[in-house]
């Protein structure tokens, strides 16, 4: 047990960010257990890992791809750290990952590299772009994952585990 109450205030765009108390009198026995709610708003398709692949986002309740026009490593940051993947390695374009099908939700994006969601980043608007699908924007991320839910019933429930040294 690493800490004994997380008090995040919901912008925090990392669970360490977060202040916690440092006594460790709780034991295994009084864990938490989280239920996320629509908790992905990005994901990544078609890669050999959970942490690779053409980028998505859900918008209005349907997912769409990404155009690469101005696609970088400032958007590809964002993207990994939302999905809690660690760093970008790769930036790719071209529809690297595969053409997508439906929507293109975003194009010419202008994240910093600092948004806590790929949502949060500038771009030329919602369906507004001059791509198609063979411009699909892609990412290979390292795959650190800092955070896990174990032993959960899907992928958005569970334990909260976090890795720490």
């Amino acid at each position: 047990m690493w800490t004994q109450e997380i008090q995040c205030r919901g912008n925090e765009s990392q669970i360490r960010m977060c202040p916690a108390s440092q006594k460790h009198s709780c034991s295994h026995d009084d864990h938490q257990v989280l239920l996320c709610a629509d908790v992905m708003h990005v994901r990544l398709v078609n890669g050999n890992s959970p942490c690779a692949g053409r980028v998505e986002v859900l918008h209005r309740g349907q997912w769409g791809t990404v155009c690469d026009d101005g696609w970088d490593l400032a958007d590809a940051a964002v993207v990994c750290r939302e999905l809690d993947c660690g760093e970008p390695v790769d930036v790719l374009s071209d529809a690297h990952f595969g053409s997508g099908s439906g929507p293109i939700w975003m194009s010419i994006l202008t994240c910093s590299g600092t948004e806590s969601t790929l949502k949060n980043c500038g771009s030329a608007g919602w369906n507004k772009h001059a791509c198609t699908h063979n411009y699909d924007a892609g990412v290979i991320c390292s795959g650190h994952k800092r955070s896990r839910l174990a032993d959960g019933s899907n992928l958005c429930s569970g334990r909260l585990e976090i890795l720490h040294d």
